[in-house]
């Protein structure tokens, strides 16, 4: 299991680009942090999630 913005969520072995599909999120759109880490978008699809990882998501909105 892993922990995402707080909620436990069963993607492990799965890579961060797999995991942004899963929950429908624009990878253009978002910052990946894993155990405090920002991930370089660049990395999402060779960053494996394992267990206990503490991932946080944040999205943008745009506006004005």
């Amino acid at each position: 299991m892993i922990k995402v913005n707080g909620e436990e969520k069963n993607y492990v072995n799965c890579n961060i680009l797999e995991l942004i599909d899963n929950i429908e999120l624009d990878k253009n759109r978002i910052v990946v942090e894993v155990n405090k880490v920002i991930i370089p978008r660049t990395q999402f699809d060779n960053y494996t999630l394992q267990d206990k990882d503490v991932v946080e998501i944040v999205h943008f909105v745009g506006g004005g």
